[in-house]
């Protein structure tokens, strides 16, 4: 066998495996969604998951009766209509001790209440001073994070009281394909103790997670997959791939041109 073409075989076999470890395949097993999903298959949520308020929760609560002027001490504003602006109503924000200001009636801890339990407290607390008082409750400061292998990672705030993790994940553009899904981390804070949790979002047992319902301030955390991983190791030996076949491919022309 001449040099020639043991060359050739030898650098057809090195660039066949070279190509072989810098092309990866995948498997729908890594993106899909509720994989173990029946058709016309019902699962019953049995959650119990009620949103109840934090320290440092910013909070808006209004009181309004049939005599608005009997309800306005309870209504904190700021300005006036006379700057020609509307009167901004002011917000309360829960103490490190849990508990709020509140007019007339003065300091309550609220902490680990719900809106509805806290609607309650204060219509018990107000009924010696309004008949049939109306209030409404709004959590202002309800934001989740999203970070890691999403289209658009961010924060982003919650209108309403609840938020399933998908709806997260949908607000922040969907995982990119080298997100790992069957080992999402979800970061949730409990006066000042963090938990970590972890959801397979491939499986519909998802929908029975603790965390499939996120809390104020949650934080969703999506890792990269093996793919992911591979695709970047190979990026940093890409220059080194290159300068092989460069080197590879300026022998055989030199060996061309002697021959």
């Amino acid at each position: 066998m001449s040099f020639k073409h043991n060359f050739f075989v030898r650098s057809s076999f090195f660039l066949y495996v070279l190509s072989f470890f810098m092309t990866s395949c995948g498997s729908k097993k890594d993106v899909v969604y509720f994989q173990d999903a029946q058709n016309f298959e019902t699962l019953v949520d049995k959650s119990t998951f009620v949103p109840r308020f934090k320290v440092d929760d910013v909070i808006g609560i209004y009181v309004s009766t049939l005599d608005p002027e009997a309800s306005a001490p309870f209504n904190l504003f700021r300005g006036s209509e006379e700057g020609g602006f509307a009167p901004e109503q002011v917000d309360y924000i829960i103490d490190k001790d849990g508990e709020i200001d509140f007019p007339v009636v003065g300091k309550i801890k609220i902490v680990g209440l719900s809106p509805e339990e806290l609607r309650l407290m204060l219509r018990d607390k107000l009924k010696v001073y309004l008949k049939n008082p109306i209030i409404n409750i709004r959590l202002k400061n309800f934001t989740v994070t999203v970070l890691g292998e999403v289209n658009k990672p961010g924060t982003y705030q919650v209108n309403g009281e609840q938020i399933t993790i998908f709806e997260a994940i949908g607000l922040a553009g969907d995982l990119t394909i080298k997100g790992m899904r069957t080992n999402v981390l979800v970061i949730r804070d409990f006066e000042g103790t963090k938990v970590y949790n972890r959801i397979d979002l491939t499986s519909k047992k998802s929908m029975l997670s603790p965390v499939y319902y996120l809390t104020q301030n949650d934080v969703v955390y999506i890792e990269p997959n093996q793919s992911a991983v591979t695709s970047s190791t190979l990026d940093n030996r890409a220059s080194i791939a290159i300068s092989v076949i460069s080197i590879l491919v300026t022998s055989a022309v030199v060996i061309l041109t002697r021959n």
